[in-house]
């Protein structure tokens, strides 16, 4: 396995070897003859994708050591870098894992193997997990200490805090425990995905006489991981905790009467939860979906994590039971679920002081009056969460299920969240005599079994329930209302760029875009019509559709920027996304590098184009911001000679998106509405606070700011605008 000094060594040769590639023979020559000379294809010329989002996770991290965010939003932090991993390796290493089975000799874009991926990936993600236990050993729980917010360890319980404990043990936790003591008639149990279990070394005999010497403990999830100390009963502080598994530990030994614990460690496996729905071969969606979502809790192995202190022979031990070798074995100094700490924000109500200064996002004037139909005839209206308020939207959906004038009802969902009040308007609306049309993606990762609920309770509702088209994702954005105006039929539309869900809008940043625009809303029926009936694309007048014109119509955008600059004309391309890895639109934004486009990127997550390359991206800055709210926009900018283009997406710059599900793309017309984009695009690219800069070697550099610099930072700044409109 690799390890880290080969993988500075193998930085530094990716870099050499990314200048021998670009090499050219002399400036003088170099511009008519440059694009046959490079190779824009050239594996060194992309960074590896799955690398690229461990380093997400990293600036994701590097939040919860940074002394001007608050203390329990750092913990916070620390926890979403936890839960992103998790899903990295039930996903993405899961995939690699896959590839490795199947041919290792499979080469991504950026050149490299499968195998030396998964090499790559243990290196880079072993120092991730050792720096995560650091920053909550090290520096979190000593400052929360500092704050008189203590988890207190088993060593240091007082004889009350003991005493108070294990009657919770014997009450609250032991009813639900089954331990499992390993013999021919108990086989080792199936271990849920990313549960909490403890392998228990055991001597002497049990009642029938049997000594294993080994037993599996598994914690329901209905556990909470973290109990607070009641301080009266206790003598403990006001904000005092103990850890689940500190309490199992302790008292373990109720569950063996009569033997001896030898010892008693934490573990934990994670599985494969990517499914696979083989869209040939089935005839009900929802059925296909449901049956792969009971396994989900028990696909392949991918990660075994067990605590540090457990011995070798142990260790080698659940090695053998999960057939799974050391590459993929993480012992860890602490709970193997850093995660769950994030419960922690629920039990500390007295401490507002270090959390997030809490805002109430602003409605616009546009919005304030009643009729949201009136507001809209008038002019598109722009919503930015998590600064503006999600609450027009629902309101724009409740207006339409009640107002007599509404004919139908069209949207589609991909992720709600649980009890949506917009599914209770679609409801509503339905039962009201509307038309309603709901296009659901059941196969939203994740939030599966949600989608399924909502299927059922829309149907019941005897609401017009889709699932989208076979082989491709409906991740597109779109509300549409039909609604008669004496003897006109006007189309009604909420474009975004994020979901339909009202508490992730509450710390995601979207655009949403309302309109009654003709052609647009003709648009997204033709849109909607093609998802319900199948039918053949029809030509749209504004609308930049997946699979469909949307690659093509972004090409074609940066093709015209390249032939503005080539003309001495003004040329520029601003984009803004979660991701930036398909290989098309990379080797166009190299070629409008080589032409002398500035462009910027705004990249959240991942990024597999390489920067700063001499001769190929020069003119490229990629940056990403990690700050309070989490970025989510996709936007697509274009200088076009002075003429400017904006337009707002569901889709990342993904071969996925761009291919594989269906996506729109809308353009903002309104001038000062695209201006209003634009001036915030600006601000981001001029963050200086919690900006990081990509280096052309794939790691990522913190914006470094002056001393006599004055401080910018994005989103309190979009913040300020909009408690100020």
């Amino acid at each position: 396995m690799m390890d880290t000094t080969q993988l500075s060594e193998t930085k530094k040769s990716i870099t050499t070897e990314i200048i021998k590639t670009t090499e050219t023979p002399a400036k003088s020559t170099m511009t008519h003859t440059l694009q046959e000379e490079i190779n824009l294809k050239a594996p060194e010329l992309y960074i590896n994708r799955e690398l690229s989002l461990l380093e997400f996770n990293k600036r994701v991290l590097a939040q919860a050591k940074d002394e001007t965010v608050p203390l329990l939003e750092r913990l916070n932090y620390l926890c979403i870098s936890c839960s992103n991993l998790d899903e990295f390796f039930e996903v993405r290493v899961a995939s690699v894992i896959e590839m490795v089975a199947m041919d290792p000799d499979t080469r991504g874009i950026d050149g490299l193997k499968a195998k030396e991926q998964l090499e790559l990936i243990s290196v880079q993600s072993r120092l991730l997990v050792d720096d995560q236990y650091a920053t909550l050993n090290d520096i979190l729980l000593p400052e929360l200490k500092k704050e008189n917010i203590n988890f207190v360890r088993r060593v240091e319980w007082t004889e009350e805090q003991r005493r108070w404990l294990e009657v919770y043990f014997n009450e609250e936790i032991l009813p639900v425990l089954t331990p499992v003591g390993l013999d021919s008639a108990h086989p080792f149990p199936r271990i849920l995905n990313k549960s909490l279990n403890f392998i228990i070394s055991l001597t002497g005999k049990d009642a029938f006489g049997r000594n294993s010497g080994r037993a599996v403990l598994q914690a329901p999830r209905s556990l909470p991981r973290i109990i607070k100390l009641p301080s009266k009963e206790t003598n403990s502080g006001a904000n005092d905790f103990v850890f689940l598994s500190s309490i199992i530990h302790a008292f373990v030994g109720q569950l063996f009467h009569g033997m001896n614990i030898k010892g008693c460690y934490q573990f934990r496996v994670t599985r494969n939860s990517d499914f696979f729905v083989d869209d040939d071969a089935i005839d009900d969606l929802l059925l296909a979906v449901q049956g792969e979502l009971a396994m989900r809790n028990y696909g392949d192995e991918v990660r075994l994590e067990i605590d540090a202190l457990c011995p070798d022979e142990t260790v080698n031990f659940l090695l053998a039971r999960f057939e799974m070798t050391r590459e993929r074995l993480f012992l860890v100094n602490g709970i193997v679920n850093l995660s769950r700490v994030q419960e922690i924000n629920a039990l500390i109500l007295d401490r507002p002081d270090l959390k997030f200064v809490p805002f109430k996002p602003t409605i616009p004037n546009a919005l304030r009056q009643k009729d949201i139909f009136a507001a809209i005839r008038r002019t598109d209206i722009l919503l930015h969460q998590p600064f503006e308020s999600f609450c027009p939207v629902i309101d724009f959906v409740r207006q339409a299920s009640v107002d007599p004038d509404v004919l139908a009802i069209k949207q589609t969902l991909y992720r709600t969240g649980s009890d949506s009040p917009i599914v209770n308007a679609l409801v509503k609306a339905a039962r009201n005599g509307k038309v309603v049309t709901v296009v659901i993606e059941l196969r939203a990762r994740f939030d599966e079994k949600d989608n399924i609920d909502l299927a059922s309770k829309l149907q019941e509702a005897a609401v017009h329930v889709v699932y989208g088209v076979v082989g491709y994702k409906t991740h597109a954005k779109m509300c549409l209302v039909l609604r008669r105006e004496g003897k006109e039929l006007r189309n009604y539309i909420h474009l975004g760029t994020g979901n339909y869900h009202p508490k992730t809008a509450q710390f995601y940043t979207d655009y949403g875009l309302f309109s009654c625009d003709k052609e647009l809303g003709e648009d997204v029926r033709r849109v909607f019509t093609q998802l319900t009936s199948l039918g053949i694309v029809t030509k749209l007048n504004k609308l930049l559709q997946s699979p469909f014109t949307l690659h093509s119509g972004l090409m074609e955008k940066i093709e015209r920027e390249i032939r503005h600059a080539k003309n001495g004309k003004p040329a520029k391309i601003i984009i803004q996304v979660n991701a930036v890895v398909e290989p098309q639109a990379i080797q166009a934004l190299y070629r409008a590098s080589q032409a002398g486009v500035k462009v910027q990127l705004i990249a959240r997550g991942m990024c597999c184009l390489r920067p700063n390359i001499p001769n190929v991206s020069e003119n490229i800055e990629v940056r990403a911001i990690v700050g309070r709210f989490l970025e989510h926009p996709r936007i697509y900018a274009f200088e076009n000679d002075g003429c400017r283009e904006v337009y707002a997406s569901s889709a990342d710059l993904m071969n996925r998106n761009m291919f594989k599900r269906v996506e729109i793309c809308f353009p903002i017309e309104n001038k000062k509405l695209a201006q209003r984009i634009w001036r915030n695009l600006e601000w981001y690219l001029s963050d200086n606070s919690q900006a990081w800069i990509l280096q052309s070697d794939g790691s990522y550099n913190r914006v470094a700011r002056g001393e006599d610099e004055a401080i910018i930072q994005a989103q309190t700044m979009l913040l300020l605008d909009a408690q100020a409109m």
